[in-house]
């Protein structure tokens, strides 16, 4: 019997899930098409195939960070459903524990953690990556500057070259750079030469520069196609000091860490993307928790709405501490398997303490 009703839950709670996936899916690629047209409707080779492409790549992405609502969600609909036509009450007048009844709903939602890990997070991070690649064409193209303000810096020495080396955007892993600006130094650390270059590209040994302005103190600029600047920078090195975690897949993330472990690079935040995402599942299971405690009171026709809202605005206050931490642990302020793993700890201790008052006093 509690195999037949496992698998019963189970299948409502996949319908539903699905249903919300699909009006979640359908918002966010509406909201996201709107955006994008308005941002880039006036640059070079902007088309509305380009645009809807774009917002489908980029779709992923937005989805993944929706997964712990939509679970929330999910789990209070399926349940308020259930109690609205006396199933749950069935269930326990037939000695059913809410821990027996209630693990279809925690199975579906670690499914759901797992879909979002192996399946959304590496067709994210590809989405992510051609979308960008694509509004960097456009603007390029258009002459306009980039959409994006995070100005990365990297340092290089080479022989008695001091060189600071910045771009306004970063592209293929960070091994290109667009709009880079290159400042060199001399041993008195006194500033012999600027290169302002439309992109770099980082080659083996060296960068090539295109489009290239060369700024010398005291004289006039000078405008060259091509430059090639020596360095000794490897490409592994800059991609992982330039990289974004969020443009890394899960399956990527372990060998990214190493190679970023043995150039002396920072892994902060590819290990708290890494913990992250291996902590979903758990965090998923959370909010079913949290939806449970608000749901599991029988109510034949309408669920207390104080409760509801108490119900959404926990599960809003663990995504927000979650995303918080997330950044603490980013910055190296906490370590990363701490920051990943300590709210999602915390909100499945909550949810199970809860449920065992109301269920078991």
């Amino acid at each position: 019997m509690i195999t037949t009703l496992g698998l019963y839950f189970l299948m409502r709670y996949a319908i539903t899930a699905v249903w919300f996936f699909l009006g979640v899916t359908g918002i966010i690629f509406l909201v996201d098409f709107s955006e994008t047209t308005a941002r880039l409707a006036g640059l070079d080779g902007y088309s509305l195939a380009g645009v809807l492409a774009m917002t489908a790549l980029r779709l992923p992405l937005i989805l993944q960070q929706t997964i712990p609502f939509i679970t929330l969600f999910v789990g209070m609909t399926t349940l308020i459903a259930l109690n609205r036509k006396s199933e749950l009450v069935v269930v326990r007048a037939a000695g059913i524990s809410v821990w027996q009844f209630m693990a279809p709903f925690v199975l579906g939602s670690a499914m759901i953690g797992l879909m979002g890990m192996l399946l959304i997070n590496p067709l994210a991070a590809w989405g992510q990556r051609q979308a960008l690649e694509i509004e960097s064409t456009w603007r390029e193209a258009s002459g306009a500057s980039p959409g994006h303000t995070v100005v990365p810096w990297l340092r290089q020495l080479s022989g008695k070259d001091d060189t600071i080396i910045g771009a306004r955007t970063v592209l293929e892993e960070g091994t290109l750079l667009v709009d880079a600006v290159l400042i060199h130094f001399d041993t008195d650390e006194r500033i012999i030469l600027r290169q302002d270059a439309r992109r770099a590209k980082l080659k083996d040994g060296y960068w090539l520069l295109t489009d290239v302005t060369e700024t010398r103190p005291g004289e006039v600029p000078n405008r060259l196609a091509s430059v090639q600047v020596r360095t000794q920078l490897k490409q592994e090195v800059v991609q992982e000091h330039l990289s974004q975690p969020e443009t890394v897949a899960f399956y990527d993330l372990s060998r990214k860490i190493e190679i970023a472990r043995s150039f002396g690079v920072s892994t902060k935040a590819l290990e708290t993307q890494f913990h992250s995402l291996l902590s979903l599942p758990l965090m998923l299971v959370a909010m079913t928790l949290i939806a449970a405690t608000v749901s599991l009171k029988f109510s034949r026709f309408n669920q207390s709405r104080s409760v509801i809202l108490g119900g959404i605005l926990s599960g809003f206050v663990l995504y927000v501490v979650t995303v918080l931490v997330k950044a603490f642990g980013s910055s190296g302020v906490v370590p990363p398997f701490v920051a990943a793993w300590i709210p999602v700890v915390v909100a499945l201790a909550l949810g199970v303490t809860i449920l065992l008052h109301q269920e078991d006093g």
